[in-house]
């Protein structure tokens, strides 16, 4: 049991109560109003009724410690059994189990708790590579029969377990989202897609295959785009003439800078996005309330962007490096599944020759006979050889090289951002500066030639104005590109987890794959020992000396190896 001095004496803490307390304050630190409100809004209660409690648990330490939640739970769950929210109700509680209050699924309140955590900080992600991992599983599958009259094309099964939905997509498909993804979030890592190639063989198509599924897997565990009306779409229209349906829904949509609240715009712009997007009225926020995307861009942010480059370009290096000794292994592995299955095969063949030998040609000597016999057995140890390293060499594509290639995708797709960055934004800012100084020399000219050009005057003070308000909007456009690259820069350090993951599952599927191989080695041992019965091989040698491979006799001498 606790006690919280003259606030609550006695009652047994029920386990609701610390899984409540370790959701909503994961690091112990006080529970502050906002939280409180959104947390225990979960109880159905009126505003008026958590505002009473609030006051009741000693608001004023500038928040609720472990026992002060302890507490406003305890009242909330009498407050959801009509009694007065009154503390002194509390200490008829000695020794018994406090009321547990009704706040939906446990679930529900960790999702909630992380959302106000991210609120409270947008300057940090606030995702750990867990919690990506989870928003969503992709898998992509080829459909086995080619489409089309005359020119073939290959169809892409796509699951998605966070819609729990399966399309069918064509590559086509796949590269008109990523060109509206790209219009709709400039200042965010949008992956490249594989080439297209005319005629494409089966290991093409398998590649690309893959490629495709970890271009989805990015955008799906991408903690804006996951949540855009636009990759819900992708994943879940099922409907014909997918292509024309996608562009025509999509169609003139205004980027995220348009849509963010992050953002500070003009009132003339907020009207101008009104009538612009009536059709967007839930999606789309066109006032500015809290904090600017300027208020979050540190003052040292230039500095921290280029050495985060400079790291991330050494990272992208070495990684690639690592990918191609990872590829190396996975051939090395499948060339020796492919070796085994020949020398197996080989075995297989000269176990099933039929070719009449007669003592003719073997004198007294058996061997052939017995190494007959044995190479049927000892064939199919050696397909299983084969089979071995052929699922390992699968599994070391799949669980490192696989890995290393989707944090790989990653990195390319922060460098085009960087491009993006500083092609775009920033070349659009420096280029509307210029054009406002030549406006400027423009009206001091017209200016100094009197009355006979005051029309003139009018016309670039209205063209000044403009430029104004668009040198702001693209100024806030920079601030705004500024803090995206913050957050897929710690988007890039969420999922630096990959590259353990690789490493760890390196040394796994090796140690598992070299166990199993020795196993296998160890079964054949015995066989290869039974392949000649020792009679056998005393017979065939009883009358020569023991030679060495080259045909010479053995020395044996202490110290001479011949």
């Amino acid at each position: 049991c606790f006690k919280m001095a003259t606030d609550l004496i006695g009652g047994s803490v029920p386990p609701l109560y610390r899984e409540v307390y370790e959701i909503v304050s994961p690091n112990q630190e006080n529970v502050d109003h906002e939280t409180f409100v959104k947390i225990l809004k979960k109880s159905g209660l009126p505003q008026a009724t958590l505002a009473q409690i609030w006051d009741a648990v000693g608001s004023k330490q500038g928040g609720l410690t472990r026992t002060g939640l302890y507490k406003a739970l305890a009242l909330t769950a009498l407050a959801q059994q009509g009694k007065p929210v009154n503390d002194k109700i509390l200490e008829t509680f000695s020794d018994q189990e406090l009321p547990k209050p009704s706040l939906g699924e446990i679930s529900d309140l960790k999702s909630l708790s992380i959302q106000v955590r991210r609120e409270k900080m947008p300057d940090l992600l606030g995702y750990s590579f867990t919690e990506l991992q989870n928003l969503d599983n992709i898998k992509v599958e080829l459909v086995p029969e080619k489409k089309g009259l005359i020119l073939k094309h290959i169809e892409y099964e796509v699951t998605s377990s966070k819609f729990r939905s399966t399309v069918l997509r064509r590559y086509s498909d796949f590269v008109a989202y990523q060109e509206l993804l790209l219009l709709r979030f400039p200042y965010r890592l949008i992956p490249k897609l594989p080439p297209k190639k005319v005629g494409p063989d089966r290991e093409f198509i398998e590649a690309r295959k893959k490629s495709l599924r970890r271009f989805l897997s990015l955008i799906a565990r991408h903690p804006v785009i996951s949540e855009d009306k636009l990759h819900r779409f992708f994943l879940t229209f099922t409907g014909s003439d997918f292509q024309h349906k996608l562009r025509e829904t999509f169609k003139g949509q205004p980027d995220e800078f348009m849509t963010t609240n992050l953002t500070t715009k003009p009132k003339d712009m907020q009207h101008k996005l009104r009538d612009s997007f009536r059709g967007y009225p839930d999606e789309f926020v066109t006032t500015d309330h809290g904090r600017s995307a300027k208020d979050m861009v540190p003052v040292d942010t230039q500095l921290q962007f280029g050495n985060s480059k400079q790291h991330l370009r050494i990272l992208f290096d070495s990684i690639t490096k690592l990918k191609e000794v990872a590829e190396r292994m996975v051939l090395y592995t499948q060339g020796f599944a492919s070796d085994m299955l020949k020398f197996g095969k080989e075995l297989s063949i000269l176990a099933a020759d039929q070719t009449p030998i007669s003592m003719w040609a073997t004198g007294n000597n058996t061997t052939w006979y017995h190494l007959k016999k044995g190479f049927k057995v000892l064939s199919i140890e050696y397909a299983t050889l084969s089979d071995k390293s052929s699922t390992q060499s699968k599994r070391e594509d799949d669980a490192v090289v696989e890995r290393l290639n989707l944090f790989l995708d990653m990195l390319s797709s922060y460098r085009e951002l960087c491009d993006r960055h500083e092609k775009g934004v920033l070349n659009d800012h420096q280029r509307a500066i210029a054009k406002m100084g030549q406006y400027k020399k423009k009206k001091m000219s017209a200016t100094i030639q009197g009355a006979q050009e005051s029309h003139t005057v009018e016309q670039l003070e209205g063209r000044i104005l403009e430029q104004e308000s668009q040198i702001m909007n693209m100024e806030n456009r920079n601030y705004f590109s500024l803090h995206c690259l913050q957050m897929e820069t710690q988007l890039i350090h969420a999922n630096l987890d990959l590259l353990f993951t690789a490493i760890e599952s390196m040394v796994f599927e090796e140690a598992k794959g070299h166990l199993e191989l020795s196993q296998t080695w160890e079964q054949i041992k015995p066989i290869v020992c039974q392949l000649l019965p020792a009679d056998a091989r005393n017979s065939n040698n009883n009358t020569s000396p023991r030679m060495s491979p080259l045909a010479s006799p053995t020395l044996e001498k202490p110290g001479i190896t011949i």
